[in-house]
C-alpha cells in the first residue's frame, strides 16, 4: 500500500528577468519568465520504506519535499500523502507527517528545549500520558537527558541537532521527510542522527524520504534510492542495483609479497600503497590484468570486486546532472 504517491508532479517558478534597464515602469511591472524546479515527477514510495532523494544542488530534491509536506502549491500534478492532498494542509495531515530541514531552527534560542516541546504538545494538543511517553522515548533514543533544561543557545550543534529533531518527532509523525538532517554535523553527531532513525522506523514502522549529499546517510539507512537531475527522476530502484545497472568498472585490490613498483599495460587507473595494488579496469578486462600480475609479480592475494556504491552514487548524480 503507497503512504506517498506521486503522479506527475511539476512546480515553476516566476522570476523576474536580469539584465533589465530599471525605471518605474519595470520596477512596478516586471518582466517575468517560468522556470521549472520540477518537471513530470512520478513515484510512489510503501509504508516502513526508507527512500533515499539524491541529486545535485538545484536539482529539485527539497522542492519536491515541500510540495509532499505542503509547503508548496504543485503548479501541476497529483500528490497523495496519507489519503491527503498536501497543500490542503488539512490539520489531520499535518498531525501525521514532519518535515526536518538541516539547520533550520524551531526551537526558541534563549529558552530550554524543553520550553518548546511544551510549545509543541500543546500545538499537537498531545495529551499529557501520551507527551510523557514519547518525550521519555526520544529522550533514549537521543540521549538528550543532560541538554533538555540548557538554554538552546548553550547547546552545541550536535546536541541542537538532537533537540530539534526531537521537537520534530512529539507528535510521532507516520511519514518523515528529512532534509539534509545531518548537514554541517560531526561524525559522531551524525551517527546518532542516522541510528535514532533506523530505530524510529523500527518501532513505529514509519516510512522516510531521506534528501542528503552525505551518502553514508543513504547508504547507511536507504535500501532504495531516487535520483534527480534537472528536475527530473533519473532513476527509482533498489541501492544496491545501482552496480548492476551502471557500471561495467571492476576494482582489482592485490596484496604483494614486496613493494616492489607494479605497471600493467593499458591501465590509466592504478593506485599503490606499500605492498597494497588498487586497480580500477573494464570488466571485459579484469581478467586479464589479473592474469598479467599473477604472471609477473608476486602476489599474496587478489580480489576483485564491483566499485563502491559510493562511487556509483556519485558518477549517477553528476550524471543525473549533466542530462
Amino acid at each position: 500500500m503507497s503512504v506517498i504517491a506521486v503522479r506527475e508532479l511539476s512546480r515553476h517558478y516566476r522570476v523576474r528577468i536580469s539584465g533589465e534597464r530599471s525605471g518605474p515602469r519595470r520596477l512596478l511591472r516586471p518582466r517575468l519568465s517560468t522556470v521549472p524546479a520540477v518537471q513530470d515527477v512520478s513515484f510512489a514510495v510503501d509504508a516502513g520504506e526508507i527512500v533515499g532523494f539524491v541529486g545535485p544542488n538545484g536539482a529539485g530534491k527539497t522542492t519536491v519535499l515541500k510540495c509532499l509536506s505542503g509547503v508548496l502549491h504543485p503548479t501541476s500534478g497529483a500528490i497523495d500523502v496519507l489519503g491527503f492532498t498536501p497543500h490542503q494542509r488539512q490539520r489531520d495531515f499535518l498531525k501525521r507527517i514532519t518535515l526536518v530541514m538541516g539547520q533550520r531552527n524551531q526551537l526558541l534560542w534563549d529558552l530550554p528545549a524543553w520550553d518548546s516541546f511544551l510549545a509543541n504538545q500543546a500545538i499537537y494538543s498531545i495529551g499529557a500520558a501520551e507527551f510523557r511517553a514519547t518525550t521519555d522515548e526520544l529522550t533514549e533514543l537521543l540521549s538528550l537527558g543532560s541538554v533538555l533544561h540548557k538554554p538552546v543557545r548553550q547547546l552545541s550543534l550536535g546536541e541542537r541537532a538532537r533537540c530539534e529533531l526531537a521537537a520534530a518527532m512529539l507528535h510521532r509523525p507516520a511519514v518523515l521527510f528529512l532534509d539534509e538532517p545531518t548537514l554541517g554535523l560531526d561524525f559522531d553527531a551524525q551517527d546518532a542522527v542516522r541510528s535514532f532513525v533506523r530505530d524510529y522506523v523500527r518501532r513505529h514502522a514509519a516510512t522516510v524520504l531521506l534528501t542528503s549529499h552525505y551518502l553514508d546517510d543513504i547508504t547507511s539507512l536507504a535500501s532504495r534510492v531516487l535520483i534527480i537531475g534537472s528536475g527530473r527522476i533519473a532513476y527509482d530502484g533498489a541501492l544496491g542495483d545501482l552496480v548492476g545497472f551502471e557500471h561495467e568498472e571492476r576494482v582489482l585490490t592485490v596484496q604483494m609479497e614486496t613493494a616492489e613498483p607494479v605497471t600493467v599495460p593499458g591501465v590509466d587507473s592504478l593506485r599503490q600503497d606499500g605492498t597494497t595494488v588498487v586497480i580500477r579496469a573494464s570488466r571485459a578486462e579484469a581478467s586479464a590484468v589479473a592474469a598479467h600480475i599473477l604472471n609477473h609479480y608476486p602476489v599474496r592475494d587478489i580480489s576483485i570486486a564491483g566499485p563502491p556504491l559510493d562511487d556509483v552514487l556519485r558518477k549517477k548524480i553528476t550524471k543525473a546532472a549533466r542530462a
